[in-house]
C-alpha cells in the first residue's frame, strides 16, 4: 500500500531537527485547542439559530440575541 504525502502548509517540514531546539508543544496544542473550541461554538450558534427559527422566532429577535439587526442576522444565517 503506497503512503500519501501530506501538503504542510504550518511550515513544520522546514524545521531542521538537527539544528532547532526542541521546544515543548504546549502553545501549538493551546492554538489546535482554541481552533477547535471555535468550530464548536459556530455549530452551537448555527443550531441555536435554526432552533430559534423553527420555534417562530423572528430575525429581529434572533439578531437581538446576537447584538446585531435583523438583517445581519438574516445575512449570517438565513441563507443555509
Amino acid at each position: 500500500m503506497a503512503t500519501r504525502r501530506v501538503r504542510d502548509d504550518a511550515g513544520l517540514d522546514l524545521l531542521d531537527p538537527a539544528t532547532t531546539p526542541a521546544r515543548d508543544a504546549q502553545h501549538f496544542r493551546r492554538i489546535i485547542a482554541a481552533r477547535k473550541g471555535l468550530q464548536a461554538a459556530e455549530d452551537e450558534l448555527r443550531a441555536a439559530v435554526a432552533a430559534a427559527r423553527a420555534a417562530g422566532d423572528t430575525w429581529t429577535v434572533i439578531g437581538a440575541a446576537l447584538g446585531t439587526t435583523r438583517q445581519a442576522a438574516f445575512q449570517r444565517f438565513g441563507q443555509g
